[in-house]
């Protein structure tokens, strides 16, 4: 079967613009700031993508377009007759919000992200929640190797908007002060703005997919699984051709959420013995929805690139020592093969396994 790289990748956070600038400040990350959610009497913390001063006046369209325009740029030389994947949950609803007349239309939406970056292949919409831009990348890697495009590019984009704040807050699912995954004080989620890209070629590169899957387990619409994770980080390494004790970091959900860290961290003990190196990048971008699949990948593989370990390892009065499991201190030595795993509303598990092929 053909293998299927990924080529490049940019990503604009509440870290920066850029990956230049989500790196240095990977030891001092900015915390999220207060948001007001309309109807409510409370505010709720939110990682939002800074604005230049000269933007503080931009429409959501001009904004998302500037962004957009941007990551690609970052992720580098892309094939734009290839395929283009949009991952995202909310997709234009801040524009609608705000009453701008194009967005009014999805396909349209959808066209005119192709007109931002002159796009001239076929354009579709991946929307499984937080599983997006991973499910995105699994698609477009089917596609490729069945001929149907040459390449792709994913764009994971999560911009702020009402309805999905309100509707977090509605479910009780956030966090009044700052992401704590693992953590024994956690309290929920903290959502956060992204747009990130990920470029996918058949040209050999460092970073090669070797396997991916999703399970689905509705029986709990918000939460997760411990049989489903396990099911897909089973079927994923069976497809990446792994066993458990080759695998050497996982990028895990742990996005601060009482019931599913607790989920997942039973799932990664009962699949693993022992657990490998585990990171979480929600507390540097916060949960970015759709978009996270294809942010904390392109900020996990500049991590790898650059070697600049984030301190997430917890201490005793700080873990939650029921779940079994911390995050890693260091950067593992040479780590070859790495998971990566997002769990999603619908009851969406998905992993993709990644070989370093410098390593």
């Amino acid at each position: 079967m053909t293998a299927i790289y990924i080529a490049g990748f940019g990503l604009a956070s509440s870290m920066g613009a850029d990956l230049n600038a989500a790196i240095e400040q990977l030891q001092n990350p900015p915390e999220p700031q207060p948001r007001s959610i309309k109807g409510l009497e409370y505010q709720v913390p939110y990682y939002a993508i800074p604005l230049a001063a000269s933007s503080s006046s931009v429409t959501w369209h001009e904004r998302c377009q500037t962004l957009v325009r941007q990551v690609t740029a970052e992720a580098g030389n892309v094939n734009k007759t290839g395929g283009l994947y949009l991952a995202s949950s909310s997709v234009n609803v801040g524009a609608m919000e705000a009453g701008e007349d194009y967005a009014k239309s999805l396909p349209g939406f959808l066209s005119d992200l192709g007109k931002m970056i002159d796009w001239q292949g076929p354009v579709f919409w991946i929307n499984t929640a937080c599983t997006s831009s991973l499910n995105a990348m699994l698609a477009a890697q089917h596609a490729i190797q069945s001929g149907l495009i040459e390449d792709a590019l994913i764009i994971g984009l999560e911009l702020e908007n009402q309805l999905t704040l309100a509707g977090f807050a509605g479910m009780q699912l956030l966090s009044p002060e700052k992401a704590k995954p693992f953590a024994a004080s956690r309290k929920g989620l903290v959502l956060g703005e992204a747009v990130a890209a990920v470029r996918l070629s058949k040209q050999p590169s460092r970073w090669r997919i070797t396997g991916g899957a999703q399970v689905i387990d509705s029986s709990q619409v918000s939460g997760a699984s411990t049989t489903a994770y396990q099911s897909m980080l089973q079927q994923t390494l069976e497809q990446a051709q792994l066993d458990a004790m080759q695998i050497d970091l996982i990028k895990v959900q742990a996005a601060g959420s009482i019931p599913n860290d607790a989920i997942e961290a039973e799932g990664l003990r009962n699949f693993f013995s022992p657990v490998p190196p585990l990171l979480s990048l929600k507390t540097f971008l916060g949960h970015t929805l759709g978009a996270s699949g294809a942010a904390e990948i392109a900020l996990l593989l500049t991590i790898l690139e650059r070697q600049q370990w984030p301190n997430l390892a917890l201490d005793a009065n700080s873990l939650d020592a029921g779940l079994g499991v911390n995050f890693a201190a260091e950067l593992p030595i040479q780590p070859k093969h790495i998971l990566v795993c997002n769990l999603g509303f619908g009851g969406s598990h998905t992993g993709i396994a990644l070989e370093d092929r410098v390593a």
